[in-house]
């Protein structure tokens, strides 16, 4: 639910208050690990969360700005993943549902309390057992073996550490 994912993160920030957060989402019907970019400030679902909350063109932070970027290395994650074998591409949108919120408010805390140091979200894709039987537009569902999504974000994490104190590369894609 929205309240319980802003819960959560902002706990589990006050108590760690890590130099790293990368923050992780289920997208079926992708092929690849989407690194996203922007978190937007807001919250729109035409379908109630697990609290029956469904909100509409709503602020996740009112009075916050409109949107917040990754403060990851984006670009050099979907190098390092693609030059691993793993697919990968950058993604400009978190959406509006929970895993935007989850994004917007790491980022929101680390502007404001400055904590995490960086911070960012992964969408990833289905593992098998999950696609397996979910139709999609073009035959089944995609989805992507559970060791390289585990090494995906072993990628990322390693990545974000290594540039902590360093911005992102400004590498073609």
């Amino acid at each position: 639910s929205y309240r319980r994912a802003r819960e959560a993160v902002r706990d589990l920030v006050e108590k760690h208050k890590p130099d790293v957060a990368i923050a992780l989402g289920q997208a079926g019907g992708l092929a690849y690990v989407a690194v996203e970019r922007v978190a937007v400030n807001l919250m729109d679902t035409g379908s109630p969360d697990n609290d029956g909350y469904a909100p509409v063109d709503e602020p996740i932070e009112p009075g916050a700005p409109a949107a917040y970027f990754s403060t990851l290395p984006v670009r050099l994650i979907v190098k390092k993943l693609r030059e691993a074998g793993i697919p990968a591409a950058l993604s400009y949108s978190a959406g509006t549902f929970i895993c935007n919120l989850v994004m917007f408010e790491l980022l929101h805390l680390s502007a404001t309390r400055g904590w995490p140091r960086r911070a960012g979200f992964l969408h990833l894709p289905y593992l098998p057992e999950q696609a397996a039987g979910k139709r999609s537009w073009c035959g089944y569902a995609p989805s992507m073996a559970r060791e390289l999504l585990t090494r995906a974000v072993e990628i990322a994490a390693l990545t974000s550490l290594e540039r902590l104190d360093a911005g992102d590369e400004r590498i073609p894609l």
